[in-house]
């Protein structure tokens, strides 16, 4: 069968079509960057397509035109810079069931959530139930799935901060500490799937994945922390308003295009702990332990979970870098342009101390921008390239004094190939 997956690029729907491709099936993925979709996979057929924009059946028809069945494994988190959750979690999905009976569409295979408890009016559960609801009452045959927290060999959103927080040196200073979590093995997900997709799973079923047993959220981490091979070390049991600057920072990065586990909606579903209500479905799951033990930890796990966190202090860090180089010579412009003096003249001295701040500024706000970090930091590493090489022909004598001006953007060049190479999320 030609199975339309929506969500192929992400955490889950990758692992699903990797999974129905073994099983023989042809898949179509939907991605807004087909040249990165296609480096991700090139044995599934790419569409270009922006869920967002597909609020309308006609938008379907043309791509339904050649498929059997659809599994849908599209969603985020929280509204934010890229993601419309209305538009993708409801509109387009709404829209995609209209399309479908006349496509004579098999079956819809929905990946959705457990969607009640306390933190079911945030936008992330009320968009999925709606959408849960639309399908259940049209015509189609269709199977919901509500996995819990997923792992996998790979790591991204809640896993990954899982990682991120096991690998903290010396304790673990935890927010909601003591909540349960229910955890599902990604290749339980997908073995779900195929399950659901062979016709295993009777129409109209509603059922949760999740593993037997459920955790808090300190045993948790510390699993990780002993599968990453590191020694014990002491949770620290944190209130929960310690959560709120953070999930405001955090939801802020949302709007700037970073897609933060951090986010408000993380933590409202937090307050009440990864929890299941829905029937489970009729199929062996694995235990934490079990999921990590099919996989030992490498070195590249290790820097991964220690880097995690690092990772948004160091893009701040330097983006303020630029940001303070570049706002200073206004403070004192006539002495900056002074180092002009010697081969301009004291006009063009000024213009240029204006000009390279400038530059510097807007390389700063650039990085904090997700869709313009890469060019960013491309610059940062040009610019800075360029006043060594400019400096050194005109001021050599620089390199050798004792505050080490020239010496000190070294680092800063180094800081931007760092970041560049861990700049992908997934």
């Amino acid at each position: 069968m030609n199975i339309l997956v929506l969500g192929a690029t992400g955490f889950i729907g990758s692992a699903v079509a990797n999974r129905l491709l073994a099983d023989g099936h042809s898949v179509t993925g939907l991605g807004r960057d087909l040249s990165r979709a296609r480096r991700l996979n090139q044995n599934i057929n790419w569409l270009k397509v922006d869920l967002s924009r597909m609020t309308q059946a006609s938008d379907w028809t043309a791509i339904l035109a050649d498929v059997d069945m659809v599994v849908n494994c599209a969603g985020a988190l929280q509204d934010g810079l890229r993601d419309d959750l209305a538009a993708v979690q409801t509109a387009a999905m709404i829209a995609l069931y209209a399309a479908a009976e006349p496509a004579h569409i098999r079956r819809i295979v929905q990946i959705s959530a457990e969607t009640g408890g306390g933190a079911a009016d945030t936008a992330f559960l009320s968009t999925k139930r709606q959408a849960d609801d639309a399908l259940k009452a049209s015509p189609l045959d269709w199977v919901i799935l509500r996995p819990s927290l997923v792992v996998g060999r790979n790591a991204y959103g809640g896993t990954a901060l899982l990682r991120g927080l096991a690998a903290l040196p010396f304790i673990l200073p935890l927010v909601h500490a003591d909540r349960c979590m229910a955890t599902v093995a990604l290749d339980d997900v997908a073995e779900a799937i195929s399950r659901a997709v062979a016709g295993k799973i009777a129409a109209g079923s509603d059922f949760a994945l999740t593993g037997p047993e459920r955790m808090r959220l300190a045993d948790l981490v510390a699993t990780h922390r002993r599968w990453l091979g590191l020694g014990d070390a002491p949770v620290i049991a944190l209130p929960d308003s310690v959560a709120r600057p953070i999930s405001a920072i955090a939801d802020l990065a949302g709007w700037l295009g970073w897609r933060s586990p951090l986010r408000s909606t993380a933590m409202r579903v937090m307050v009440d702990g990864v929890h299941v209500s829905s029937e489970l479905a009729p199929m062996p799951f694995q235990s934490l332990n079990s999921i990590l033990g099919r996989h030992s930890s490498g070195v590249q796990d290790l820097w991964f979970a220690r880097m995690y966190l690092l990772k948004p202090v160091v893009i701040l860090v330097l983006s303020l870098f630029w940001l303070v180089s570049g706002l200073i010579p206004f403070f004192a412009l006539e002495q900056a342009a002074g180092h002009f003096l010697p081969f301009l003249s004291p006009g063009l001295s000024t213009l240029a101390v204006v000009v390279t701040s400038l530059a510097d500024i807007a390389l700063g706000l650039m990085l904090l921008y997700r869709p313009t970090a890469r060019l960013a930091l491309l610059g940062q590493m040009g610019l800075a390239s360029a006043y060594l090489l400019g400096g050194s022909l005109l001021e050599p004598a620089l390199w050798l004094d004792p505050i080490g001006p020239y010496v000190k953007v070294l680092p800063a060049i180094l800081l931007s190939l760092v970041t560049l190479a861990i700049l992908e999320e997934r």
